[in-house]
Formats: C-alpha cells, sequence, structure tokens
C-alpha cells in the first residue's frame, strides 16, 4: 500500500462513517504522524487499523493508459500508405473527382477501424495477415464490375515503404504480396461510380474486420451508419 501524504477522512464520510467517527480518525491519525502509533492506546490503534482497512488500497506506479487507435501501429501504416497515395493521385492527370480504388478501400478500413476499436494488439495483427488477399480480391472484383469505368495509371507501391519517410516504421509489412515490377497498375474509377463502389467496400470491410479480428470476437455494437464520420464521432 503506498503510504498516504494526509487522512482520507472524505473517503470514510462516502462510506457512511458517522462525523464522531471520523473526527476521531482525524485526531488519531495525526497523533500518530507527530508522534508515532507506539505511544497510542491499544484500543486506538485498533481503530485505525480498522479505518484504514475500509479505505480503498491506494495504487502504486503509473496508471495504465489506453493508447488511442490512432496511434496504434496497424492504424498508423494504413494511414500512412492512404496519405502515400493521395498525395500521389494529386499527381495525376485524371478527371476531376475520379479517385483511385486502393485509397477508397484504405479509408473504409480505418473507418471501420475507428468504429469498432479493435485491440490491434499482437492477436489481432496476427490474423490482419489475412487482409492481404482479401484486399487484392475487392481490388479484382471492382476491376471486373466496373471494368468499363475504370482507367489505370502507373504507380510504384514499393514507395508506401520509402526508408525516406520519416512516418515509416522499419518493421511495418508492405501493402501488397506481390512483385511490384509486373503489378505496377493503379486504377482509378470514375466518379460517377465512386460511390457505388463505396458502398460495396464499406460493407466488405465491416465484414472481414468484424470476423477476423479476435478482440471484436464478442461484440455486440451494431454497425455504423453511413453518415457516421469518425472525426465527428465524440
Amino acid at each position: 500500500m503506498a503510504k498516504e501524504l494526509t487522512h482520507r477522512a472524505a473517503e470514510l464520510k462516502d462510506l457512511g462513517w458517522s462525523v464522531s467517527d471520523i473526527n476521531r480518525y482525524i485526531d488519531l491519525w495525526d497523533y500518530r504522524q507527530r508522534w508515532g502509533a507506539i505511544n497510542l492506546e491499544r484500543e486506538d490503534r485498533q481503530f485505525l487499523r480498522k479505518a484504514e482497512s475500509a479505505l480503498p488500497v491506494i495504487k502504486v506506479g503509473k496508471p495504465s493508459i489506453k493508447k488511442p487507435i490512432t496511434e496504434k501501429s496497424y492504424f498508423r501504416r494504413i494511414a500512412s500508405f492512404l496519405e502515400t497515395m493521395n498525395l500521389a493521385e494529386s499527381e495525376f492527370a485524371s478527371s476531376e473527382g475520379d479517385r483511385g480504388i486502393w485509397p477508397i478501400l484504405l479509408e473504409e478500413e480505418l473507418r471501420t477501424l475507428s468504429y469498432f476499436q479493435p485491440v490491434l494488439g499482437l492477436p489481432d495483427t496476427l490474423k490482419s495477415k489475412a487482409f492481404t488477399a482479401i484486399r487484392e480480391e475487392i481490388i479484382l472484383s471492382a476491376l471486373n464490375d466496373y471494368k468499363e469505368s475504370i482507367s489505370n495509371i502507373k504507380f510504384n507501391f514499393s514507395s508506401l515503404l520509402a526508408s525516406t519517410n520519416p512516418k515509416v516504421d522499419k518493421n511495418w509489412k508492405p501493402l501488397r504480396e506481390i512483385d511490384y515490377d509486373s503489378h505496377d497498375d493503379y486504377p482509378m474509377i470514375k466518379k460517377e461510380y465512386v460511390t457505388a463502389f463505396r458502398k460495396e467496400v464499406r460493407s466488405k470491410t465491416i465484414l472481414m474486420i468484424k470476423s477476423t479480428f479476435p478482440s471484436l470476437s464478442d461484440t455486440d455494437k451494431p454497425d455504423p451508419p453511413d453518415d457516421w464520420i469518425p472525426e465527428l464521432d465524440s
């Protein structure tokens, strides 16, 4: 038990102790601080022990502070990849409103993580390895379903882990397990199909995360409404 620097009469009051007993506790506590417990009568020492045993234990050490999900390595990795892609898109010679399929996928993943708040500890991150293949399946499905509305731009996916980027963690895994030299197509979907595609991605991403992360196995939180935005969530 950590040694208190002052008496804890207020806590005894919260526990329902009488005014007379609280005053006796204060007097005895102060006397012990000045002269030591050895000078107290046996009955008074017993009373002090009774009072102090009724009080909650003072915990020692620093309190445990939960790290926000935005500071978790997995979240920062996806956010960093998204930022790099968005910066690259700003330089593309594409029509206004067209969006990359990959950024939409990552945006929805971050949105779902922000809503459900998984622990993102080791069990979650180990299971998240399955996401690599799932993302590729979603991309292939989009290329087939929206093939008339998609154009491809060349993009160096290895740039997502460029060592020159100060935000990149050396332990982060690549987004894709492919040969970047032969898989550098970056599909862009026309703006009039962005909303429909995002809706499909959203439902698949929510299912992917809820069914994969162990820390969400018992969640009963309903799926986020379509108008839910992480920055506005309190």
